[in-house]
């Protein structure tokens, strides 16, 4: 496997391009701390990597909580709004990946639960949104993660088959997604995510400055 087979990119956002796995455990407490609640990390677990109607469903069933999810994820953009500009950070190795496959012109895009407000915003903070072909988001597809629609959506876009489509994801739902697209999945697990399930990948990577990784795109 390496560029001849590989003909796109598409990277999940949090947890692997941008540390809002490390924001969204502090927003998280705060959120559920503003309802006499603690935030209880086997409910932050099943929250990765999926939608915001499901993730913040994840909340309000395991705490009972009254609000709506769109209440929650109302909430939730404000405190981010509050902590973003200062706290926000590129993940270990992203500027590296993103200059060797834009060497090599392979296309790439992103393909996040996240909504798209929450997505623009945070990679035009750190300055990378204008480098990718488009953002795709779970809200644009049938069904999110760990669905595979958000990655058939983005090799058809992209005009390639999925299986010729590295897909780079930190979550076990997300390499679900991937898997299940029949895309070629490199799993890059962080301190949130490392202890998930990511059978069917291809590559479990340490970072994106991961050697075999990088045999992938030269």
């Amino acid at each position: 496997m390496g560029s001849k087979t590989i003909q796109a990119v598409a990277f999940d956002m949090d947890g692997l391009l941008l540390n809002t796995e490390d924001l969204y455990e502090e927003v998280g407490q705060i959120l559920l701390q503003r309802r006499g609640k603690p935030y209880r990390e086997e409910v932050r677990q099943r929250m990765i990597g999926l939608p915001a109607p499901e993730a913040f469903g994840v909340i309000i069933e395991h705490e009972e909580l009254e609000d709506t999810w769109q209440e929650l994820q109302k909430e939730t953009d404000e405190i981010f709004d509050g902590i973003l500009d200062e706290r926000l950070r590129l993940m270990h190795g992203v500027e590296d990946f993103l200059q060797a496959i834009e060497s090599r012109k392979i296309p790439k895009c992103v393909a996040t639960s996240s909504t798209q407000y929450f997505a623009t915003k945070a990679l035009q903070l750190v300055g990378i949104y204008e480098r990718f072909d488009f953002v795709v988001t779970a809200a644009e597809v049938g069904k999110g993660k760990p669905h595979p629609d958000i990655y058939q959506v983005a090799a058809k876009r992209m005009g390639v088959e999925p299986r010729n489509m590295l897909v780079l994801e930190d979550s076990e739902n997300g390499t679900k997604a991937g898997v299940a697209a029949e895309a070629y999945v490199v799993s890059v697990p962080n301190r949130h995510t490392q202890q998930g399930n990511f059978h069917g990948a291809k590559l479990i990577a340490k970072s994106l400055l991961d050697d075999e990784l990088w045999r992938l795109v030269k």
